[in-house]
């Protein structure tokens, strides 16, 4: 065991968690449901808030452990409980459910129902492949709450009344919820729609050996301040290119959807990332929001097998051989767009490549790391893609994505171009 000053570092101490027994204890009823509601887990909190037996409810389906009661048919909570589990299970994110009138058999008294108010709580575990492989189903047994405050001194119209007041609330609560649950999406939605046509490349259809990655922080609209681009020019060349707007969400979207157009239009007019990258440079001082916008961008010959590349501000390319080694394109790099107060030319360098080198372009979210040096995050990634030299474009992205623990997103946006020369 490792030990500091006689005393189990964390890490030790960690490993030798007994998580069976940790789950047993905890104080919250807990369920594990398999993705077929099937009961395939549970604690002895829930045991004891529902009095029943791990035999009575392992292996058996959800409602079929708790079914409704026929003598209540207004009560919805079991119809409301399917719809928050198939939510989780079509949506893969955790869904809080309201106040809850879910009234449970009596097991000594076949036929017979006891109240019962719950506040649950439905998690979702994935599977390596993202689908929901266990819901977590957390309750808290709030009825002697409920009843607490219906003391028997009320007369039964006025316990009924205050009954029906607080389950009337917790309907109205659930169906906000659920309004504000399709607003979000329809959001998402609208989103999602927004930034793909903002990243719209159709010359990237002609390079079937470039695949490109988008994947936006954790917890935003699916939407995003960072870009790809790719450009066909005259005589065979190309160009591409990867920026990244300070922010998220909608604002910084709509900011890198208009410089990443006016890079890709300079592009096509000075044909010299320097003059292409000083041109979004003036433009961006005229555009909210787009102060320290960083970009590269690259310009590939394949008459001459050279790549000529700018950068203002960007984390390097990185130039991959087929025997695994790597270069750094980082003979120059200028500050940020909009940066400077007064226009400096941009500087820009050349490089020669050989076929089958594959050019990797991308953005600070795929390397850095909160408290760990850049440096740290850009030798990881060439230790992968020396890993996988030879592997083709998509399966080299998805590679680097997965041993980069990134292929789910991470906190900062990711854009990623991997282009076989």
């Amino acid at each position: 065991m490792d030990m500091t000053h006689g005393v189990p570092s964390p890490q030790a101490a960690m490993a030798d968690l007994d998580y069976a027994a940790l789950f047993s204890a905890t104080p919250s009823p807990y369920l594990v449901l398999g993705s077929d509601l099937v009961i395939v887990e549970v604690n002895q909190a829930y045991l004891a808030a529902t009095s029943r037996t791990r035999e009575e409810l392992l292996g058996r389906h959800i409602f079929d452990a708790f079914p409704p009661n026929p003598d209540d048919p207004e009560a919805d909570g079991v119809l409301n409980l399917n719809a928050s589990l198939h939510r989780v299970l079509l949506s893969r994110e955790q869904d809080t459910m309201a106040l809850q009138k879910y009234d449970i058999p009596i097991v000594s008294r076949p036929g017979e129902f006891e109240e019962r108010w719950w506040s649950p709580i439905n998690t979702p575990l994935l599977a390596p492949d993202g689908t929901v492989q266990w819901i977590i189903h957390r309750v808290e047994d709030v009825t002697s709450f409920i009843r607490a405050h219906s003391p028997d001194g009320r007369s039964s119209i006025e316990r009924e009344a205050l009954e029906a007041e607080l389950y009337a609330r917790a309907r109205e609560l659930q169906r906000v919820n659920e309004e504000l649950r399709l607003a979000n999406k329809r959001e998402r939605q609208v989103a999602l729609t927004l930034q793909e046509a903002m990243l719209q490349s159709p010359d990237l259809h002609h390079h079937t050996n470039v695949a490109v990655r988008y994947l936006p922080a954790t917890g935003t609209l699916n939407i995003c301040g960072d870009w790809y681009d790719v450009v066909d020019l005259s005589d065979g060349r190309f160009a591409a290119a990867v920026g990244d707007v300070v922010g998220h969400g909608l604002e910084a979207a709509a900011v890198m959807g208009m410089l990443r157009s006016s890079l890709s239009s300079a592009i096509r007019a000075v044909e010299r990332p320097a003059q292409a990258l000083e041109v979004v440079g003036l433009y961006s001082r005229s555009v909210t929001d787009a102060l320290n916008t960083t970009a590269v961008k690259v310009m590939v010959d394949p008459r001459s097998g050279l790549i000529t590349y700018s950068n203002a501000g960007h984390p390097p390319p990185v130039l991959l051989h087929p025997d695994g080694g790597c270069e750094l394109l980082d003979q120059v790099i200028d500050p940020p767009l909009g940066a400077r107060p007064q226009h400096v030319p941009r500087s820009q360098a050349v490089h020669a490549y050989a076929p089958a080198d594959t050019l990797v372009l991308y953005s600070d979210g795929l390397i850095e790391r909160r408290g760990e040096d850049i440096d740290v995050g850009i030798d990881r990634l060439i230790a992968s893609l020396g890993r996988h030299s030879t592997d083709a474009p998509e399966r080299l992205a998805d590679a680097v994505l997965a041993e980069l623990g990134v292929e789910g997103g991470a906190r900062d946006d990711i854009a990623l171009v991997i282009m076989r020369l």
